[in-house]
């Protein structure tokens, strides 16, 4: 059966693409131009827990920490005693933690009810003193429709970027780790951008309380400020004044991400997939790609572009639940993951067969996966908090940190870290590698046939 001709449009989106490339339009984001020898990649979660702990004793002026969350545990408590430390020691230093309000509030998905992080931080306020602020950032009124997933820690003139949280498995306590990305920036310009954005935007907001002090202002008192704090950010930007790069230099251009309209961070994602010209490293700890994502994707490989995206096996993910412990419903969530990717590798398998397409997936005992960005070409590489999915596209507030280098100055610091982060990853040779529903547990086969007979799969990828 003859296959009608693609129309003239269909052919332009394949092809001309490939005549120049795509830049994103960063109008109105201030780009910084940083010595490329002042920008490092870390090895692994111990050298990001002994930049952190070095970076913070050696504070003088100013620590500001955007995470999602500083958990009640011992890395918690290192992290707390250590700023509490460092402010006994120097007591001009300013010091300011920043993390979701909605998380701080409530215990662990699938644990028991408890008081959450901000108890901690009530009691340290207690029998310490003051010196160390924490606050509290709800970006919606109910965690389910948005959290605060803002990265990077300022310390005086450095900038310590990754997308891990604090906590004992992020910092590599106790045997195990959760693995991240995790680079140093010593650039004062850069810093002061990004705890100016802090100051401006979240510590004299009524809507962000701090935890350390007693009593919390319940959810409804918060519903107005939060509304307020809503509409500021949706116009947010880093500020700073643009800085061309010269000889030795990088550009390095902070970006933010706030719903679906006028999202710089999701629109510079975009052009930069588009302008693609050889190869795109994409790296993300849950596979549930928004739609714009996939779209583009398919251009990649339709116009011959090499495409490297890099995954957590299900038993790497961490709501994984093993085989030995108590069934709870988050932990269906792997498996939805595992299904959407193997979906999208039965659909591109021409592409795995040509080593066009190589999905890696990576698993290290029972440590965990929480890598995401991009490499794309040699040049541009950006560094954030991002998942690459749905929810980050849409509900959380995001940013990130797209570095260029004109001159591929930091080319082969990229391919480093792109092949120590293999080292523990396998090619995917088959779609048929990954296992299907039917060899899923019990209680996994009987979830996902109820929420697929309802479209509720749907529903759930959109908001986890």
């Amino acid at each position: 059966m003859n296959r009608p001709l693609p129309s003239p449009r269909a052919l332009a989106s394949r092809w001309l693409p490939l005549r120049r490339r795509r830049e994103p339009d960063l109008t109105g984001h201030p780009g910084f131009a940083v010595p490329a020898a002042a920008i490092a990649t870390l090895d692994g979660p111990q050298a990001f827990r002994e930049t952190l702990f070095s970076l913070i004793a050696g504070a003088r002026r100013r620590i500001v920490l955007v995470a999602l969350y500083l958990q009640d545990d011992d890395a918690g408590r290192e992290v707390m005693d250590a700023l509490y430390a460092a402010h006994a020691a120097h007591p001009g230093l300013r010091v300011e933690v920043y993390v979701d309000w909605h998380r701080a509030r409530r215990g662990l998905i699938g644990k028991g009810a408890s008081e959450g992080n901000a108890a901690m931080y009530r009691d340290y306020a207690r029998r310490m003193g003051e010196g160390v602020v924490v606050r509290g950032v709800p970006v919606q009124t109910r965690e389910l429709f948005g959290v605060l997933h803002v990265k990077g820690f300022v310390i005086d003139d450095a900038v310590l970027y990754s997308g891990a949280s604090l906590n004992d498995v992020y910092l590599a306590r106790h045997g195990r780790y959760r693995l991240d990305r995790y680079h140093l920036v010593r650039h004062a310009a850069l810093a002061d951008s990004m705890a100016g954005f802090v100051e401006r935007y979240f510590r004299d907001s009524d809507a962000v309380p701090r935890f350390d002090r007693w009593p919390l202002p319940r959810p409804r008192e918060l519903q107005e400020p939060i509304r307020r704090l809503r509409q500021s950010l949706q116009q947010a930007r880093y500020g700073g004044a643009s800085e061309t790069p010269g000889e030795g230099e990088v550009a390095v251009i902070p970006l933010l991400g706030f719903g679906r309209g006028d999202n710089a961070l999701n629109d510079a994602l975009l052009a930069l997939l588009r302008g693609a010209r050889r190869r795109v490293v994409l790296l993300t700890p849950y596979f549930n790609l928004p739609r714009p994502v996939r779209g583009v994707i398919g251009q990649l490989l339709r116009r011959g572009c090499q495409l490297e995206i890099m995954v957590g096996d299900k038993v790497a993910n961490d709501f994984y639940i093993p085989p030995d412990q108590p069934f709870n419903r988050i932990g269906l969530l792997p498996y939805l993951y595992e299904a959407n990717l193997r979906r999208f590798a039965r659909l591109h398998q021409g592409a795995i067969d040509r080593g066009q397409l190589n999905l890696w997936l990576w698993r290290d005992g029972d440590n965990s996966y929480h890598l995401k960005g991009l490499f794309v070409d040699e040049d541009i590489a950006v560094l954030t908090g991002n998942n690459l999915n749905p929810r980050a596209w849409a509900l959380d507030l995001e940013n990130g940190l797209l570095l260029r280098g004109p001159s591929r100055r930091l080319a082969a610091q990229h391919e480093a870290e792109w092949q120590s982060l293999r080292r523990h990853a396998t090619r995917l040779d088959h779609y048929r590698q990954l296992p299907g529903t039917r060899s899923y547990p019990p209680e996994v086969r009987r979830l996902l046939h109820r929420l697929r007979r309802v479209r509720l799969d749907r529903l759930i990828g959109r908001l986890l």
